[in-house]
């Protein structure tokens, strides 16, 4: 799969295409789904699959206060997709002059002009352009006009429950990691970069490994035994992982704290991944750093007997 970061970096190759566009948080069974129609559609006519995803979102950009928490950084969200066999991946940047462009100019410039779209998959709800006045039907009659075809992209249902980013959110929300895993296709996970942290896990005994949330909001918060991958091809290490606002040491940001069990490791800069198997308990505040330290002891060797029973059974 090919990344192309922005409108600008569009080429003659890229001219002719079957295209979807929409976030794409969590890459879930849902757009799985999709995105295998879209390749059928694509093989049928012999042209090239595109999706095309905002950064920020746009409901980021217009009211981060209200925005959702993001179930997979970009990073992530590029892999996923790469693993759905998707050809070009368009990441469009989203600011004011972008969204102030009228409807018309949003598909005769980029879908027509640019980007030769053939087939257009989209949510009968999309709404797009200045003040958000193009839509599904504005879509069916341009369309007709530039000669491509628009399909909606029908709701993919599991046991009568429809697979969103908002419902894998809700498993979330509900401690509910096997719901949530259903769902995604793949197990929830957190990844980014170990940074330094204040290493007081160093001075009371369990040092962490440190990945700041970026997102103002996390979609999970607590304890949980983990399982954490270096890279694709390790064994996981076990692990257990606070993610939260540490009120304890009075911590700003919200952040994701792993503790490697019976391992001893420096990851300063390096890439980690996740895996969130367990939830132990919710964030809490400690009298002391001793009842702190205490409750991390036990934790740890709850996360271990999990982890242990888990890999015997």
């Amino acid at each position: 799969m090919e990344l192309i970061r922005g409108i600008q970096n569009i080429r003659a190759l890229h001219h002719g295409c079957v295209l979807t566009i929409g976030n794409f948080d969590g890459v879930h069974r849902g757009h799985q789904a999709l995105l295998k129609h879209l390749k059928q559609e694509a093989s049928q006519r012999g042209l090239p699959t595109v999706v095309m995803t905002f950064e920020p979102q746009p409901l980021e950009f217009f009211l981060p206060e209200k925005a959702p928490a993001r179930l997979t950084r970009l990073r992530d969200k590029i892999k996923y997709l790469a693993e759905c066999g998707i050809d070009y991946l368009l990441c469009v940047k989203f600011d004011k002059q972008f969204a102030a462009q009228t409807p018309e100019e949003f598909v005769s410039s980029l879908l027509v002009n640019k980007l030769g779209v053939k087939f257009l998959a989209i949510g009968d709800d999309f709404r797009f352009g200045k003040n958000r006045e193009g839509d599904f039907h504005f879509l069916q009659q341009a369309g007709e006009r530039y000669g491509f075809e628009v399909a909606n992209t029908e709701s993919y249902c599991d046991k009568g429950l429809r697979i969103s980013s908002t419902a894998v959110r809700e498993a979330l929300l509900n401690d509910d990691l096997v719901l949530a895993e259903s769902l995604l296709g793949h197990p929830y996970s957190v990844c980014g970069r170990v940074v330094h942290g204040n290493e007081l896990g160093r001075t009371i005994g369990f040092p962490t490994a440190n990945i700041p949330m970026k997102r103002l909001v996390a979609p999970v918060k607590g304890v949980y035994a983990v399982d954490v991958y270096l890279s694709d091809n390790q064994s996981p290490l076990p692990g257990v992982a606070n993610i939260g606002s540490r009120p304890t040491v009075k911590g700003k940001g919200v952040q994701l704290e792993v503790h490697l069990i019976d391992v001893n490791m420096d990851l300063y800069g390096r890439r980690i991944d996740v895996v969130l198997r367990k939830k132990l308990r919710n964030e809490q505040r400690f009298a002391s750093l001793d009842a702190l330290k205490q409750q991390i002891a036990d934790d740890v060797a709850t996360a271990r007997d999990f982890l242990s029973q888990r890999s015997e059974s």
